[in-house]
């Protein structure tokens, strides 16, 4: 066995369905010559090195299903013992009722003297766990034995890798199929699957990492995907230096619109957030009562208290973009400033209440981002926050077609969809953002760079990603007790890349 280095790669951009990364084998088998055996030991050696990387010569229990799979799985354990590891295999699915690649590797396993017997309802305690239960075809949710297989793994006290993903998570969507394994690593291997990085995905899967098994380019030339991640060299491509002779005005004006009884706060958080992310001048349109603590705590911010949405025409008129909601409230005098603000021709980027006052009265109205929490998109599109978190993809894409809108759905994974038909996913940020006020921060900084000149679905990615890492850039003291405004010095510094 050579030695063991592993090196970490970075996460491809191009993310994809369970049914495209078939194809991607498929292509890579039939038309580049690659016969499937040679992958499914790719596969498995990647694995094994990353074990080995990672926990050293601990003995491993490899717990086996059915197809490619188990396939790997056995790989893995008779990698390890030929490595002088010691290793047991722990199947659902017996070895002589295997199919194709993985009864070859099964048959391997056996005849390098491997051990293996039937799971019994339990598994070593403080063990190493290869998970290889379950692949990316899951299409029901996991019961009987299987069910009973993944709560033994769960219940071990000692570390899990997946192999592929996670059994029980929906490598597509990243919702749980009825019970799921919780893994320390997940090596996954061809395409970069969607689910692993979206829903619950972040949480299952651990560190993931990610071979494509030395398939060709080619092999995906042509191939649709599902999304892409929003990546660092974006926000270098549309957000350059600016010119030496720049002044205030080619930056763009935000108007925050927000800040309803008692709520002074989210305006004021949208607000600063904007001017960090670089707007030239930002305007608050806010209660009366709450002018003077919004511009005591940043003296930047122009504010004018309204009664009237009469009030807030001029406002508008100076304004090269509308944020709304961020503590706007439900009252009358919120409905008010939120029909006045749906009135003007402005790009619009609506958060919050103005979410929950759009649902109550739906439009289409085309030149906005919608950024709503699984509970708003819910209330957005008729339906419970278990469906949208169930597909976030599709719910993404139904808020998108039912509101002529580029729609952000915040979480993790956040997404990013828009009418072109494409969609975005961030795995910036972290547990620590999840907190009051994030969502009028990113607000502002999405609305800043509307103001900036991006179009809508470009502020909208790159907003999140500097949003999100502003987020992790914060967390570094650790992310218990973080707050919204730890982000502001961290956005500048991501504004600016």
């Amino acid at each position: 066995m050579p030695s063991i280095i592993v090196v970490m790669s970075t996460l491809p951009e191009l993310l994809y369905a369970p049914a495209q990364v078939r194809e991607l084998d498929r292509r890579a088998i039939e038309e580049q010559g690659i016969p499937g055996y040679s992958l499914m030991t790719r596969a498995g050696t990647f694995a094994y090195r990353l074990i080995r990387d990672r926990w050293g010569s601990r003995k491993l229990v490899v717990v086996c299903g059915a197809g490619n799979n188990a396939g790997d799985g056995y790989v893995i354990a008779r990698l390890a013992l030929a490595d002088g590891i010691s290793a047991e295999v722990i199947f659902l699915v017996e070895p002589d009722r295997l199919k194709g690649d993985a009864a070859r590797a099964a048959a391997d396993y056996g005849k390098a003297g491997g051990r293996w017997r039937p799971f019994d309802g339990d598994l070593p305690d403080n063990a190493l766990i290869v998970d290889a239960l379950l692949g990316t075809g899951l299409d029901r949710p996991v019961s009987g034995q299987f069910a009973d297989a993944v709560e033994a793994i769960n219940r071990n006290t000692g570390p899990v890798m997946a192999v592929d993903v996670p059994s029980g998570l929906n490598a597509e969507t990243g919702a749980v199929m009825g019970a799921a394994v919780r893994a320390d690593v997940t090596a996954t291997f061809v395409g970069m699957k969607s689910g692993l990085l979206t829903g619950r995905g972040p949480d299952l899967c651990g560190h993931v990492i990610y071979d494509s098994l030395g398939v060709p380019a080619t092999v995906f030339d042509g191939v649709p995907v599902k999304a892409r991640r929003i990546t660092d060299s974006e926000l270098r491509s549309h957000l350059e230096p600016r010119p030496r002779d720049a002044h205030k005005g080619i930056s763009g004006h935000v108007l925050i619109v927000g800040g309803g009884e008692g709520m002074p706060g989210a305006a004021r958080l949208a607000g600063e957030a904007a001017l960090r992310a670089g707007a030239g001048l930002v305007s608050v349109a806010t209660r009366p009562e709450h002018v003077a603590a919004v511009a005591a705590g940043r003296p930047e911010l122009m504010c004018r208290g309204l009664t009237d949405s009469r009030d807030l025409a001029p406002m508008v008129e100076r304004a090269t973009t509308i944020a709304v909601g961020p503590g706007l409230g439900q009252t009358d005098w919120s409905r008010e400033m939120f029909e006045a603000v749906l009135s003007t021709d402005r790009t619009l980027v609506v958060d919050a209440d103005g979410l929950n006052l759009l649902a109550s009265k739906p439009s289409a109205r085309g030149n906005w981002i919608l950024t709503p929490h699984p509970g708003e998109a819910a209330r957005l599109l008729g339906q419970d926050t278990r469906a949208v978190q169930d597909d976030r993809f599709a719910a993404a894409a139904a808020l998108v077609e039912e509101y002529d809108a580029v729609a952000v759905l915040k979480g993790a994974g956040s997404l990013v969809a828009d009418p072109g038909g494409e969609t975005g996913l961030c795995t910036a940020g972290n547990p620590g953002m999840a907190v009051a006020g994030m969502g009028d921060v990113l607000t502002g900084v999405i609305g800043a760079l509307v103001a900036q000149g991006l179009d809508t679905a470009e502020a909208a990615r790159l907003g999140v990603l500097i949003h999100a890492r502003a987020g992790d850039e914060a967390s570094r003291v650790g992310e218990r007790g973080m707050m919204a405004s730890d982000l502001f010095p961290w956005i500048r510094h991501h504004a600016n890349p």
